[in-house]
C-alpha cells in the first residue's frame, strides 16, 4: 500500500511544481537513523575502537515534531556520515542526550528536542515541504542542501560571527531531528540551494566539511590563506582534507598532504596536489610510548616536507589531535599557525611549549562555519569551483555500517546515505554543467 511518503518521494522525483509538494499531506511519523537514550550506557567499559556503530544506530519510526514558525520541513533525499554521527554512535566523549536537554531548557519550541531518541546527521540534500509563518526566502518544492550551524539569532552574542555565539550548536549532533531521515527539522537559515550539477547523495557530503574547510583555509576567521603558502593538510585523502587541498590550490596555495597509502597518494595527485606524503610508507613514529614523543621523528618529518615543497609549511591543517599535534607545531614555519578543528585521534594535547611561543608561532581552535561562510562554500560548490569527494554511497538501513567504517578509517573521502532517494545518479538538474565538470566530480567514487 502506498504511504504519504511514499507520495512524497513520487511527486520529487517526478518533479511535481511546488504548489503539488505544498498540498501533499504530510505523515505522522518517518523512519529515522537514530540512537536511544536507554542505551547509552551499552559500550561501558569498552575502549573507543570495540565500540560498534551497527549496535548503537537504529533506523526507527520518529513522530513528526511540530513546526515552528522559522523552521522547515525537508523531505531528505540523501545524508551523509561524519565524525560527529561516529561521536554519537559510540557516546564520546559524552552521550548526545545532555546536549539536548540543555537545549529544551531555552524556550517552549526547543523543548521537542529532549526526547527518549536523537535523530542524528548534519548534513542533507532535499526538497523543502512546509515553512513555519516566519520564513521569507524559502517555499515548498525548493531544492536544497542544509548547512548545520544551529544557533539563536536572538542572542546579541551570535551577531558578528555566529561561531562565537554562547548557544551555538551543532545540528544533528547538539540539537535533535538531525538529517539522516526520511524528513528533518531545520532552521530556514541553514537552508541552501541545491547544486543543481550534483546528484542528491554528491550534494549531501558536502555542508559540514566543504564548510569547515572553507573557514579554516580562506576565511580571516581561519588561516585567511594568501597565494604561495605552504599548508601542511593531515588526512588529505578524508573528508575535511580532501575538500582543504581543493581550497589550497585554488587560492594559489602550495598543499602538502599526508595520507595513509599508495592509493591515496594517487588520489592525491590526480586532485592536483604535487607533493605528498605517505605516513605508512615513512613509517613515522612521533610517540616512543603512551607518554613519550619523539622530536627526532618531528626533524624527519620537517626534512621529508622542505625536501618535497622547499620550505617549512606557513600553515598546519591540523585535526587527528592527540597523535599528530606535538609535530604539527614543530615543523610550522617561524611565525606561521597551526589550525585545529578536530581531535580525531584524542582530545588530550601534548606539545614542545617552546617551539611555540620562541618561534612566535599561532595555535587557532576553529569550529565549523559561521553562515556567511558555509553560504560561500556552498556557492564555490555550486560554481563547481569546489567538487564533492564522496567515495561511497550506503542505503539508508546500513547507516550504522558506514558510520563503523569510518569509526576505522576505511573510507576515503565522505561516505553517502541515500534517505528517500531510492538509488544513486537522481537529483542532477543542470546536466550540461555536470558533463562539462566530469570526471572531477566523480574522482574519488571512481578511487573507492
Amino acid at each position: 500500500m502506498a504511504t504519504q511518503i511514499d507520495a512524497i518521494r513520487t511527486a520529487i522525483l517526478e518533479g511535481a511544481p511546488a504548489e503539488d509538494i505544498a498540498a501533499l499531506p504530510l505523515p505522522e511519523s518517518y523512519r529515522a537513523a537514530v540512537v536511544r537514550a536507554d542505551e547509552q550506557e551499552m559500550f561501558a567499559g569498552l575502549a573507543s575502537d570495540e565500540k560498534d556503530p551497527r549496535k548503537s544506530v537504529h533506523v526507527d519510526d520518529v513522530a513528526l515534531p511540530e513546526l515552528a514558525p522559522d523552521e522547515a520541513y525537508v523531505a531528505i533525499m540523501a545524508s551523509s556520515i561524519n565524525f560527529n554521527t561516529v561521536w554519537t554512535s559510540i557516546f564520546e566523549p559524552l552521550p548526545t542526550f545532555g546536549f539536548l536537554q540543555r537545549l529544551a531548557k531555552e524556550s517552549e519550541w526547543a523543548k521537542r528536542h529532549d526526547q527518549p531518541f536523537h535523530q542524528i546527521g548534519s548534513d542533507a540534500s532535499g526538497v523543502v515541504l512546509r515553512v513555519g509563518s516566519a520564513v521569507r526566502n524559502w517555499k515548498p518544492g525548493d531544492l536544497v542542501t542544509v548547512h548545520s550551524n544551529y544557533v539563536d539569532d536572538q542572542d546579541p552574542s551570535a551577531h558578528d560571527d555566529s561561531m562565537l555565539a554562547t548557544n551555538q550548536r551543532i545540528w544533528g549532533f547538539e540539537s535533535n531531528y538531525g538529517g539522516l531521515a526520511e524528513i528533518a527539522l531545520a532552521k530556514a537559515n541553514q537552508l541552501m540551494p541545491k547544486p543543481a550539477h550534483l546528484t542528491w547523495e554528491e550534494a549531501a557530503v558536502n555542508p559540514l566539511c566543504n564548510s569547515t574547510s572553507y573557514r579554516m583555509i580562506v576565511s580571516p576567521n581561519g588561516s585567511g590563506m594568501h597565494q604561495g603558502q605552504r599548508v601542511l593538510v593531515w588526512g588529505a585523502a578524508g573528508g575535511i582534507g580532501a575538500y582543504a587541498v581543493q581550497y589550497v590550490l585554488n587560492g594559489g596555495g602550495i598543499p602538502i598532504g599526508v595520507v595513509s597509502s599508495p592509493d591515496k597518494v594517487e588520489l592525491l595527485h590526480e586532485l592536483g596536489c604535487e607533493h605528498v606524503i605517505d605516513r605508512k610508507a615513512e613509517d613515522y613514529k612521533f610517540w616512543k610510548d603512551e607518554h613519550t614523543q619523539d622530536p627526532g621523528e618531528w626533524r624527519r618529518l620537517g626534512k621529508k616536507i622542505r625536501e618535497l615543497s622547499g620550505d617549512d609549511p606557513d600553515i598546519v591543517f591540523e585535526h587527528p589531535g592527540r597523535s599528530t599535534m606535538g609535530a604539527s607545531v614543530f615543523v610550522t614555519k617561524r611565525g606561521g599557525m597551526i589550525i585545529t578543528c578536530a581531535a580525531t585521534s584524542g582530545f588530550t594535547i601534548e606539545y614542545d611549549n617552546r617551539y611555540l611561543w620562541m618561534m612566535l608561532k599561532t595555535l587557532k581552535g576553529c569550529h565549523y562555519a559561521n553562515y556567511r561562510e558555509a553560504w560561500e562554500a556552498n556557492r564555490l560548490v555550486c560554481d563547481g569551483k569546489i567538487h564533492p569527494v564522496m567515495s561511497k554511497v550506503f542505503p539508508f538501513d546500513e547507516t550504522g555500517e558506514a558510520a563503523y567504517q569510518v569509526h576505522h578509517n576505511q573510507h576515503e573521502g565522505k561516505l553517502g546515505i541515500l534517505a528517500l532517494a531510492p538509488e544513486e545518479g537522481l537529483g542532477v538538474t543542470d546536466p550540461e554543467m555536470r558533463e562539462r565538470l566530469l570526471p572531477k566530480i566523480t574522482l574519488f567514487r571512481r578511487h573507492s
